[in-house]
């Protein structure tokens, strides 16, 4: 059946486009031409995002062409600035996906310059939402939140429901890798609704998606399987290759979890092809890892560390924190595994730079707060020391004194007699010394296996979670719909 509709679906855009095309090379009017150049971008991206991009840069020029003209009124001049700012967003979206941060940055930035000058709230609010994206991806989560925030309520202000819905889902996915689980599902919850109630089939099936990463960080692995199956039968159904990839990459991640090598192989391959075919950078670095993760379970070491390092290379190229500290993690595992210490502490140091730059302000402030009550209790016990060898001192003092008077009376007796509690305090102090250490060392090696146990069980966890993650962001920048540009084509017309 699910075949039946995705060749349904294929069958209908394939008309759809031909549709486009049509206008495209027979308008009579640029205004036409430019929509039709921006919806067919929006339709082929999926499948070929360089296609989608030469689309988006002749509508863009063709507006900026029309500008120039000296014959076009106010509302006209407008209507191509609207043109050209929602152009430069979905060329930003090219970049976005192809790893260029600083371009994608760019382009936004620019778009929303002219959406503010235009007082257009739903384009504000759609540049505002993917700009946000950049700053989450690149591990500034209070500032992404605050373009996230600034979004979700313009959006309420002018009920864009479908824009509410990705909103929703930004937000929520923030709040998971804040490891606040209780407003992340909320926000999960809100989000689905609404897109299902919408027919939004694009943020249904990126929900359904994220709904499997939350309930897979919950180690509820029947829940997830059956949120991301959800969630690839609609991306199949809509075409959409970059969501199909996601969905290949999390299912692998189940079967690697549950130690089904060859399969989980099976799906991480699946997604690399896929996005290798796409240009998506931040999703074969992904792939890699995942791929050398398991290849280091089947203690193929060579393999695993060349995979690895091409995923580092390539998340170093982007610049994305969590990228880093995903491959890092891994390198210092198998250079651990195999013996290289020294390129195993380089990654270990690396994994905690990384993973630092991307906590939230409140683990920051809860890190002080422990540094602080360290180094309090670091000065109580000095300070302790420093009163017990005063106490010292002043106690010898007192005891020579009396020694020495003790002598004059009768010092032969003093003086054997002193041996004699010399060695007895001596004898006292080793024993003391020896049940100190003893117990010392007990204390020790219950707390290593504690720790031991706490980090295995950690370190499971985080592999798994590691293995997940892309699919938290794969989709958050959305494309405008041609209902969207229609609307601000008609009001502009007005």
């Amino acid at each position: 059946m699910a075949k039946v509709l995705n060749l349904h679906a294929q069958n209908e855009g394939k008309a759809t486009i031909d549709s486009l095309k049509n206008v495209i090379n027979n308008s009579k009017h640029d205004t036409s031409a430019i929509q039709s150049l921006l919806h067919l971008g929006e339709l082929v991206y999926l499948q070929n995002m360089d296609s989608a991009l030469i689309l988006w840069q002749k509508a863009y020029n063709i507006a900026n062409t029309n500008i120039n003209k000296s014959k076009i009124n106010h509302e006209e001049q407008k209507l191509f600035k609207s043109f050209m700012a929602t152009s430069l967003n979905n060329i930003g979206f090219f970049y976005k996906s192809n790893g260029n941060i600083t371009a994608a940055l760019e382009y936004y930035n620019k778009s929303l310059k002219i959406h503010e000058e235009l007082g257009e709230k739903f384009g504000i609010a759609y540049t505002l939402n993917n700009i946000g994206t950049i700053y989450q991806s690149k591990g500034e989560i209070p500032r992404a939140l605050i373009y996230y925030d600034k979004c979700l309520k313009l959006r309420e202000e002018i009920g864009d429901s479908i824009g509410i819905t990705m909103s929703l889902n930004n937000i929520s996915q923030v709040y998971q890798s804040q490891g606040d689980v209780q407003n992340a599902i909320i926000y999960l919850k809100r989000g689905l609704k609404l897109a299902e109630e919408m027919g939004d089939k694009k943020g249904t099936a990126a929900i359904l998606s994220n709904m499997g990463v939350f309930y897979h960080k919950q180690n509820d692995v029947a829940a997830a399987k059956e949120y991301y199956i959800k969630s690839l039968k609609v991306k199949e159904e809509i075409g959409d290759k970059r969501g199909v990839a996601t969905a290949f990459n999390n299912l692998g991640g189940i079967l690697n979890g549950q130690d089904s090598l060859s399969k989980a192989l099976e799906f991480f391959n699946k997604s690399l092809r896929i996005r290798e075919e796409l240009g998506d950078k931040e999703g074969v670095a992904h792939s890699l890892t995942n791929i050398g993760r398991v290849y280091l379970k089947q203690k193929n070491y060579n393999m695993a560390t060349k995979l690895v390092l091409k995923a580092m290379e390539i998340s170093k190229e982007l610049g994305y924190p969590e990228n880093i500290r995903i491959s890092a993690g891994l390198l210092k595992k198998i250079y651990v595994t195999t013996g290289n210490y020294k390129l195993a502490l380089e990654n270990y140091e690396l994994f905690i730079k990384m993973r630092d730059s991307i906590n939230n302000e409140t683990t920051r402030k809860a890190s002080i707060k422990s540094q602080l009550k360290y180094e309090y209790e670091k000065q109580a016990a000095a300070d302790s020391v420093a009163h017990a060898k005063d106490s010292e001192i002043k106690n010898a003092e007192l005891a020579k004194q009396k020694a020495e008077i003790s002598a004059k009376q009768n010092q032969q007796y003093a003086l054997f007699g002193g041996l004699a509690l010399v060695m007895i305090f001596t004898g006292f102090m080793y024993n003391r010394f020896k049940v100190t250490q003893k117990q010392k060392g007990i204390i020790e090696r219950q707390k290593l296996e504690v720790e031991s146990q706490k980090h295995l069980v950690e370190e499971k966890q985080r592999e798994i979670l590691d293995s997940i993650h892309y699919a938290r962001r794969i989709q958050m920048a959305q494309i405008p719909s041609e209902k969207r540009v229609e609307t601000t084509l008609n009001r502009l017309k007005k």
